[in-house]
């Protein structure tokens, strides 16, 4: 199945969890698309088995917290996750046997973008120290570390090659990941009509668009080989300023966003028009929103996890 404007609107809830006590602060796919991981505020990583549709099990980071979680590009047993409570170490965990395998210590402030390569082992991080780590899953020593000049977010690209940094919510700056140390070879700045915080960035699964997520109800796509702007949507609510996260459907032609109340906006990335309005019936804000890369389903998360599947009776 294709997916369209119609199969976008067919979708509706299939499942909801109420594993969490608290914010689901973010939930990741693995590269097959067969299964899922979220992180919370209540320190629970919850495993999700997408073909049977169900939870897993749920392990505990109570000492340190959790956030950013993500699957490792090649194995849907392991785990990097960023620390919200007791330091800013990243930490690499073992999901068959609930170890820590590694610990990447080096930020000495809220690492609050966490992105892996999708072809190797190595990952960045962008923290409020206003500075860019990269790593490699197999030392503890940061491989290589960019001064940008403002809080960043950042994001690789699909190939791997390039990262993308979104510093202090006005420029962004694209790295090659084999001579970041020479700077950015390119870097465009963009402005939203009124004041924000960026909170997210990521690149589409064809490489041609850059998707900013903020904090003011407006998100913004941009040309990623020349920084242009494409379009900027808007309409959603979020009028206290929650980091909202927004993604590309997998075939990079549509993108979606929750809100404060509880509903998912989607747009085509190709006209820029609204295309649906999803009503989850979320109690509060979705905070996360990840489209599986393989199945057609996607996630939603306020408190409680809900995944989606479209409704072949509304095609």
């Amino acid at each position: 199945m294709k997916i369209s404007d119609s199969v976008l609107r067919s979708f509706r809830v299939a499942r909801t969890y109420g594993e969490n006590s608290q914010k689901v602060n973010c939930v990741d796919f693995s590269p097959s698309g067969e299964n899922a991981v979220s992180s919370s505020d209540d320190d629970c990583i919850v495993l999700y088995d997408i073909r049977e549709g169900k939870p897993k099990r749920t392990l505990y980071s109570k000492k340190y917290g959790v956030d950013l979680i993500r699957y490792t590009h090649s194995d849907t047993q392991t785990v990097v996750y960023s620390s919200n409570k007791l330091d800013d170490t990243i930490r690499y965990l073992s999901l068959t046997d609930n170890k820590f395998i590694r610990y990447f210590p080096g930020h000495t402030a809220r690492v609050i973008a966490l992105s892996m390569s999708p072809v190797d082992d190595t990952f960045i991080s962008g923290s409020l120290d206003r500075t860019i780590r990269i790593w490699d899953l197999r030392s503890p020593n940061c491989q290589g570390r960019t001064n940008p000049l403002g809080k960043p977010v950042c994001s690789f690209d699909p190939d791997g090659l390039i990262f993308a940094a979104g510093v202090e919510s006005q420029a962004i700056k694209l790295y090659d990941l084999r001579a970041f140390d020479k700077g950015p070879f390119a870097s465009f700045e963009t402005r939203f009509t009124r004041v924000c915080d960026w909170t997210g960035l990521k690149f589409s699964n064809d490489g041609k668009q850059i998707l900013i997520s903020t904090n003011g109800g407006m998100i913004q796509i941009l040309n990623a080989f020349n920084g242009s702007v494409l379009h900027t949507f808007s309409g959603y609510n979020n009028s206290r300023g929650f980091s909202l996260e927004a993604c590309f459907t997998p075939d990079s032609q549509f993108v979606m966003i929750g809100s404060e109340d509880g509903r998912i906006h989607v747009w085509s990335t190709e006209s820029g028009m609204k295309v649906a309005v999803l009503d989850g019936k979320h109690p509060g804000p979705i905070n996360t929103l990840q489209f599986n890369p393989r199945y057609m389903t996607f996630v939603s998360a306020c408190t409680y996890t809900r995944f989606w599947l479209p409704c072949l009776d509304d095609l």
